[in-house]
C-alpha cells in the first residue's frame, strides 16, 4: 500500500513538473512574440548579468537552505556572499550596472548539481526539492512580471467603470481610505508603503518558520505557505486576462494621464452612470481583479495562526496593513478585495484537500468557493448598475457571500485537524483496610 502511494505521488509530481515546464516555455514564446524576453531567459541571464531583484534571489536561497544542516548553511551563505563580492568588484572595474544576487542563484544551482551527482535516494530528493523551491520562488516572480506585460499589451480596454460602479454597493472604500491616508501623511504613507512593498519578506519569514524542522525531519510538511503563494501567482494573472482592471489611482486620478476617465480619486466618488469599457495605455498592468496582494496577505494570515505569538501578531498586522494599503494608495477597489479573499480560500481549500485526501467536504468547499468567485465576477460585469442603485441590498450580500466562504473554509479545515486523545480516566483504587 505504501509503495503504491509513493508511486502515485511520484507520478503526480512528474506530471506537475512537466506541466509547469510546458507552461513556462509557452509563456516564453508568447512574451517573445510581443517583444521582450520571457521568464526563462530573464532568470537564465541573472547567472551572469546583474539581477533585477537581489533580495528575491536570497529569499530563494533561504528556502533552499531549509534542507541543509547548520554547517552547510554557513558554507552556502558564505559562498553566495563571496561570489557576489567577486561580481561586484568586476562590475565596478568595467563600470557595469551594479546589483547583487548572482551568488545566491549560483549556490541554488550548485545544490541542484550536488543533488544529482553526489546524493542518492531520499537525500537526493530532499536536496532537489529544496533547490526547486528556491528556483520556483524566483521563477514565480519572473512569470508574474511577464503576465503583467502581456495583460497591458493584449488588453487595450479595461473594465474599471464596471467595478467602480459596483463598488458603490460597498460605500466606495478606496475613496474613503484614500482620504484617511492623505490625512495621516507622511507617516501613514511610509508605514503602509513599507508593508505593501515588503510582502515577500513577510511571506519568507512565515515560510521559514513553517519549514524550520525540515533539516531535522528530512522531509517537507504536506502543505506550506510557499505552495499557496506559487499557485496564486500562477492562476491569478489568468483572471486578469478575463477581467482587465487598472485601479482607481490610474482610472480616476491624474496618475492615469490622458487615459483617466476623470481626476476624482480620492476626493470625489464617481457618479452612477451606465459603465462601458474604456481604452487605456499599453504600459499599465491590468492587475486588479482579483487583488492578489489581498490573496497573499490572507495566505500569510492563515499560515501564521499556528506559529508563535510574534508570528501570529505579524500575520494579523500584515493582513490589516495590506488591505489598508491596497485601498489607500488607490491600487484596488473594494470589490477586488472581496474577490481576492474568496479566490485565495478556494485555492487554499484545494491544496489542503490535496494534502489531506479528497473527500466530500473538501470537494464541496472548492466547488462552493469557485462558484461564489464566478458569481462575483459576473455580478461586477453585468449587474453594476443594480448594485449601485441598491447598495443596502447588494453591499450586505457581497459581504455575506465572502463570509460564507470564510465560514465554509474554517468549518471544513477544522474537521481535518487531528483531535487530541482524551486523557485516560484512572479508576479510583480502594485504600487497604
Amino acid at each position: 500500500m505504501v509503495a503504491v502511494q509513493r508511486r502515485s505521488r511520484a507520478i503526480l509530481w512528474a506530471t506537475v513538473s512537466v506541466a509547469a515546464l510546458g507552461f513556462l516555455i509557452t509563456l516564453e514564446i508568447i512574451a517573445r512574440h510581443y517583444g521582450p524576453a520571457g521568464p526563462i531567459t530573464n532568470q537564465a541571464r541573472e547567472v551572469i548579468f546583474a539581477p533585477d531583484s537581489g533580495p528575491l534571489l536570497y529569499a530563494g536561497l533561504a528556502l533552499t537552505m531549509v534542507v541543509l544542516t547548520w554547517r552547510e548553511r554557513f558554507i552556502a551563505a558564505g559562498a553566495a556572499i563571496g561570489i557576489d563580492l567577486t561580481f561586484w568588484l568586476v562590475r565596478w572595474v568595467v563600470d557595469a550596472r551594479m546589483n547583487f544576487g548572482n551568488g545566491a542563484l549560483w549556490v541554488i544551482l550548485g545544490c541542484a548539481v550536488i543533488a544529482l551527482t553526489r546524493r542518492t535516494g531520499r537525500e537526493r530528493v530532499l536536496l532537489l526539492k529544496g533547490a526547486g523551491l528556491g528556483l520556483l520562488l524566483v521563477a514565480g516572480h519572473k512569470t508574474g512580471d511577464t503576465w503583467l506585460l502581456i495583460t497591458s499589451t493584449t488588453r487595450p480596454t479595461v473594465l474599471d467603470e464596471y467595478v467602480a460602479t459596483a463598488d458603490h454597493a460597498l460605500g466606495d472604500p478606496s475613496w474613503l481610505v484614500g482620504r484617511m491616508l492623505e490625512a495621516t501623511d507622511p507617516i501613514g504613507s511610509h508605514i503602509l508603503g513599507g508593508v505593501y512593498g515588503q510582502l515577500p519578506l513577510a511571506a519568507a519569514i512565515v515560510a521559514l518558520y513553517q519549514l524550520r524542522h525540515v533539516a531535522v525531519e528530512r522531509r517537507f510538511p504536506g502543505h506550506h505557505l510557499v505552495r499557496t503563494f506559487l499557485v496564486i501567482g500562477l492562476l491569478g494573472p489568468g483572471i486578469y486576462m478575463i477581467f482587465p482592471v487598472v485601479g482607481p489611482v490610474f482610472a480616476y486620478s491624474a496618475e492615469g494621464g490622458q487615459w483617466a476617465v476623470a481626476n476624482l480619486w480620492p476626493d470625489t466618488p464617481p457618479s452612477i452612470n451606465t459603465p462601458h469599457p474604456i481604452r487605456f495605455d499599453e504600459i499599465t498592468p491590468r492587475n486588479c481583479m482579483p487583488s492578489l496582494h489581498t490573496a497573499w496577505a490572507t495566505t500569510i494570515f492563515i499560515h501564521s495562526r499556528k506559529g508563535s505569538r510574534f508570528i501570529r501578531f505579524a500575520g494579523s498586522f500584515w493582513l490589516v496593513a495590506t488591505l489598508a494599503a491596497t485601498l489607500g494608495f488607490g491600487y484596488h477597489y473594494g470589490a477586488d478585495l472581496v474577490a481576492g479573499v474568496v479566490f485565495v480560500l478556494t485555492i487554499e481549500g484545494a491544496l489542503r484537500s490535496l494534502d489531506h485526501g479528497w473527500n466530500r467536504s473538501g470537494i464541496r468547499l472548492v466547488i462552493y468557493g469557485a462558484t461564489v468567485f464566478a458569481v462575483l465576477l459576473v455580478s461586477y460585469r453585468y449587474l453594476p448598475m443594480e448594485m449601485a442603485r441598491h447598495p443596502w441590498v447588494f453591499g450586505p450580500l457581497l459581504i455575506l457571500a465572502m463570509t460564507s466562504v470564510i465560514y465554509c473554509y474554517v468549518r471544513t479545515t477544522r474537521l481535518w485537524e487531528p483531535k487530541a486523545a482524551p486523557a485516560e480516566q484512572l479508576e479510583p483504587q480502594l485504600m487497604p483496610a
